[in-house]
């Protein structure tokens, strides 16, 4: 089991925020699919996902996603998905 703390921002103050679980164990090879589905209930566009996404969330235990990794324009600042140890 895991669990993913995602928050969208906007003004350095949390706008929105989710607490995302799955029973089974974690894949990075499924991130997408974790990404993809937290943004639909956030109702946030899903940005792009790029191997240095993967590498911040495995080395720090959390990724940053910025307005330029959206492909449309996004009314927020940010959103962060943080693992729950």
């Amino acid at each position: 089991m895991f669990r993913i703390w995602a928050k969208v921002y906007r003004e350095d103050h949390i706008e929105k925020q989710l607490t995302y679980s799955r029973e089974e164990p974690f894949s990075y090879a499924e991130f997408f699919g974790y990404l993809a589905e937290i943004c639909d209930k956030l109702d946030v566009p899903t940005p792009v996902l790029m191997k240095v996404h993967l590498f911040q969330y495995a080395k720090f235990n959390h990724v940053v996603f910025r307005a330029a990794d959206f492909m449309e324009e996004i009314p927020f600042d940010k959103l962060v998905l943080e693992n729950i140890l």
